[in-house]
């Protein structure tokens, strides 16, 4: 490792606050709202991040938004590969070179994407075994999931995510924060909180905690509604969460009495609300509704 990196990047080749803010003054990048760039500064947090995402070395993971690389260096010092989605031009063209002087050798494990990872559809090398990142809250939800639909290869995804976001994914029916990021994200895998993260392992610090989020690919439910057709009544079950479903549905389902005869053919009372439901649940709902609609 080169003995000209400040102290903070440590013997370990990760990022330190000192080497961070050193990089970024380097590129000329300040951190923007627009992408919802806060930087992690601690390397305890990069290694317990990949720790709780269960990395090994035989793990191809695709990263989404580097930054400036603290993550990154953690999963190359764990997985065989990795693979870093960028927006950013300028971090995406820098992320390299600043693998190669914190843990020389690494960079060729390494390849960088320079994309919205909203509108990646296919990455180079080996197919991807896991998913692991610090996601602004504006795009969490959405890349989770398009990344799950898109690489069925994904097994397993780690997201440090704000709390509040980490808390809706992971909630179960009947909970406060139970809503369609939680029926959507069941569709794809098991879901459940891995840890909280202060705001203070960030630079800039964000007015928020964070929250680790675990996901374990399992099989979607076994239905012959496809999954466009539960995720639309997933939407408007929840459009409006103090309706019953009955009410709900309506629109869907052309009537309040059809969507009632929909709802008892897949046990559910019509008074039920969206909240009180599982992924399943819906998937039998659908199923009905398809029946009626179209018949």
């Amino acid at each position: 490792m080169s003995t000209d990196l400040p102290e903070s990047a440590g013997g370990s080749g990760l990022l330190g606050a000192g080497r961070v803010r050193e990089l970024a003054e380097q590129l000329g990048v300040r951190p923007t709202k627009q992408w919802g760039q806060n930087f992690v500064v601690d390397a305890n947090t990069v290694r317990r991040i990949v720790r709780a995402g269960d990395v090994t070395p035989d793990d191809h993971v695709v990263e989404i938004g580097p930054g400036l690389g603290s993550l990154t260096l953690a999963l190359l010092e764990q997985a065989s590969r990795v693979t870093a989605v960028e927006v950013d031009p300028v971090l995406a063209s820098a992320l390299p070179a600043t693998v190669a002087v914190q843990l020389p050798g690494a960079q060729e494990r390494l390849e960088v994407v320079h994309a919205d990872a909203l509108k990646v559809t296919e990455l180079p090398g080996p197919a991807p075994t896991a998913l692991v990142a610090n996601l602004p809250y504006n795009i969490s939800v959405p890349v989770v999931l398009h990344f799950l639909e898109t690489f069925p290869s994904i097994e397993r995804v780690l997201v440090m995510v704000q709390l509040e976001v980490a808390e809706r994914l992971a909630a179960g029916p009947g909970s406060k924060t139970y809503g369609v990021p939680s029926v959507k994200a069941a569709w794809w895998a098991e879901v459940g909180l891995a840890g909280r993260v202060s705001r203070s392992i960030f630079w800039p610090v964000p007015n928020v905690d964070s929250g680790l989020v675990k996901f374990v690919r399992h099989d979607p439910p076994v239905t012959e509604a496809t999954r466009q057709q539960v995720f639309a009544v997933v939407d408007a079950a929840f459009a409006q969460r103090r309706k019953t479903l009955r009410a709900a549905l309506r629109g869907i389902a052309g009537s309040g009495e059809v969507a009632e005869a929909a709802l008892l053919a897949a046990g559910v009372d019509p008074r039920t609300r969206g909240e009180q439901l599982d992924v399943l649940a819906f998937a039998r709902i659908t199923e009905e509704l398809m029946a009626r609609v179209t018949a």
